[in-house]
């Protein structure tokens, strides 16, 4: 069976373009919506006490299935995530993007002046696109940006782990990947967007990337693995991950993290994977 999460299918209904591969009493065409907040949560029932299962960032796109009672059914294009996002949280795409937010965090100005009133406070993956300049400023739909927190699309870091480093301290936040809160699987995902790299959103899924690697042979970059739970590798014997012990993103020794894990219940690890 498809991976339900990755699904756009519910109560009958299916995207058009799952036809012959999921069953379904009707297929619809998708509408085409981009986030238009600095975050919006994507959750598992169409309640803001749902549980979150994701985030689109500013300018992220989402496909519509189907729309009632201010929450949008749909998929998230860049990590294929189903869920329900608020309507008020979404509006027509804009122009394809110029450049994407290379800073952990930046604000959005309402004028191209430090001065000015911030309009939203964005985070690091953000694509936005370029509609003018004046001096320092970018002017895009989400206001002003500082040009040096912005990079052009497809200038990438050179180094995910240097990337995941930036976020040491960042709180730990389910299902988030924005800088001011995130998890696990979203800090990888987080770090190797910004490197030009695909990747799932979670763990498991992070599982499969990559070529399995020896315990003995670990090296800064390799991802480790415990059941519901991922780490990168800062060097052979740290690793750095979000987590739910720190409420923060926290760079650990790896032999503390994998006897503390094994005492509280979270058993030992799972893999290693190299990408």
């Amino acid at each position: 069976m498809p991976d339900p999460r990755l699904t756009l299918a519910r109560d009958g209904i299916a995207a058009r373009s799952l036809e012959g591969i999921v069953a379904a009493e009707r297929y619809v065409d998708t509408t085409l919506r981009q986030a238009r907040v600095p975050a919006a949560a994507l959750r598992r029932a169409p309640s803001a006490d749902a549980e979150q299962l994701d985030q689109l960032l500013f300018g992220e796109l989402f496909e519509v299935l189907d729309e009632a009672d201010g929450w949008a059914f749909g998929q998230a294009r860049r990590d294929g995530y189903v869920g329900y996002v608020a309507t008020m949280a979404l509006g027509a795409p804009g122009a394809s993007p110029t450049h994407t937010v290379r800073a952990l965090r930046t604000y959005g100005f309402s004028a191209p002046s430090i001065k000015a009133a911030p309009v939203g406070l964005y985070s690091m993956n953000a694509p936005v696109a370029a509609e003018g300049r004046e001096g320092r400023f970018v002017k895009t739909s989400g206001g002003w940006f500082v040009e040096e927190h912005l990079g052009p699309v497809g200038e990438d870091a050179p180094d995910y782990v240097a990337v995941a480093e930036r976020f040491v301290g960042t709180p730990y936040q389910w299902g988030g990947r924005e800088s001011l809160g995130l998890d696990c699987s979203g800090l990888v995902q987080q770090a190797f967007y910004a490197s030009g790299l695909a990747c799932p959103r979670d763990s498991d899924q992070q599982a499969a990337m990559g070529e399995p690697v020896d315990a003995r042979e670990l090296r800064r970059g390799d991802l480790m693995f415990w059941r519901g739970h991922v780490a990168l590798l800062t060097s052979p014997t740290e690793i750095i991950h979000a987590n739910a012990f720190h409420m923060a993103v926290a760079i650990e020794p790896l032999a503390e993290v994998v006897e503390r894990t094994s005492r509280l219940g979270g058993g030992e690890p799972t893999g290693y994977r190299r990408i």
